[in-house]
This record gives structure tokens, sequence and C-alpha cells, in this order.
């Protein structure tokens, strides 16, 4: 099993990124929230991951935040939500408004996620009572991520790059076009994201 890595990051290409590791560059599959939070590339970086070994494949996904993994593994347990659900439900918001949604019974804005129904959403707010850790809600995890981020290197086509990463997360081309109309001066892909993100659950 591998739990973490510490290395440089190489690449940044939403939802994926590479980290060196002495020579050795390993691929990963991260949240929203994790990829906006992260250095600019070739800069030292440590990731909390989590290895999924399927019959066809071994998938690696990381985490900046031990909570963030903590909750993803909570999630791919609850019925019917495998990995790539649990990551758009992590980069839609962070564990500290997952956790509201939870205890606060708002199916709603659990059901703005991409790939979450009404029966999604209630089964992960009755399922996610008993299995959700005790953690401490008094400060949004991500603006605690932010708070020690730094600005991503600039690419050739951030709206591209944003909305395929949008769509890989479960959003359907038009939708993510329309969640990235008019935010072209937000500059960065991460940043279009975000903001793209952010539109769409306070909509």
């Amino acid at each position: 099993m591998i739990g973490r890595l510490r290395g440089t990051l190489l690449d940044k290409q939403p939802p994926w990124l590479v980290v060196d590791v002495a020579g050795v560059g390993y691929e990963l599959e991260a949240s929203m929230t994790t990829l906006v939070a992260l250095p600019a590339v070739g800069e030292a970086v440590s990731l909390y991951t989590h290895l999924s070994v399927r019959d066809d494949a071994h998938l690696l996904y990381g985490f900046l935040r031990d909570q963030e993994r903590t909750l993803f593994r909570a999630l791919i347990k609850v019925n019917g939500v495998g990995p790539k659900l649990a990551l758009a439900i992590l980069s839609g918001m962070d564990e500290a408004a997952f956790r509201r949604c939870v205890l606060e019974d708002d199916a709603k804005s659990l059901m703005r996620l991409p790939g979450v129904g009404k029966k999604t959403s209630e089964r992960l707010i009755i399922e996610m009572r008993d299995r959700f850790p005790h953690w401490e809600a008094s400060e949004p995890a991500l603006a605690e991520l932010e708070a020690g981020s730094q600005p991503a290197a600039p690419r050739q086509d951030p709206l591209a790059d944003a909305e395929a990463a949008l769509v890989s997360l479960g959003y359907k081309p038009a939708e993510a076009a329309r969640m990235l109309s008019g935010l072209e001066a937000e500059g960065t892909t991460e940043a279009l994201i975000k903001a793209a993100l952010s539109r769409r659950m306070t909509g």
C-alpha cells in the first residue's frame, strides 16, 4: 500500500498530476480542492494517497489533507459511490461543507454535484451520519488550503483545460461550458475550475 508521496510536482493537468519521487514519476488523480491548492510545477509537494487495485489497473489518488483522504475512503464505502463520484463530491465541496450537508440533511446542495441524484444524496446523508469522522468544522478546509497555496504555472489554453477537467468529473460538455461562461478573466486552469464549481454550488 502506498500511503504518502513526497517529491517534485512534474505536471498538473486536472484531474491528473505527476509527482517525481527519487526519479520515479507517480501519476495520481486528485480532487479539484487539492489541485487548486497545489504549488507550481517544479515545486516540492507532499500528498496523502489511496491506492485502488482493480483487475485492469492500479489507480493512485492524491490528497493534500489527511482529512480529505479519510472522507474519500468513507465515501467509497457508501453503496453506489465509487472513486470517480467520490472525487466529484470532494471537488464540489470541502470536508467542512460536506459535513454540514450531512448534519443538516441538506440533500439539495449534494444534488448540485455531478452524478448525485435524489436517491444518492439521501443515501449519502443516511450512511455518512454513522461513518462520518468527528472533525472540528470551525474553519473551512478549503480556506486552510488556500492559505498555503502558491500560484500555478499558466497553461496555453486554461479555459479548454478547465472544461475538460469538469467533463472528467461528470459534468456534460454543455453544462461545463455554461459553468465557465464569462470566467475567462480568472486566469489559470485551477482558478477557472474553482470559480466554476463555486458558481455551480451557489447557483
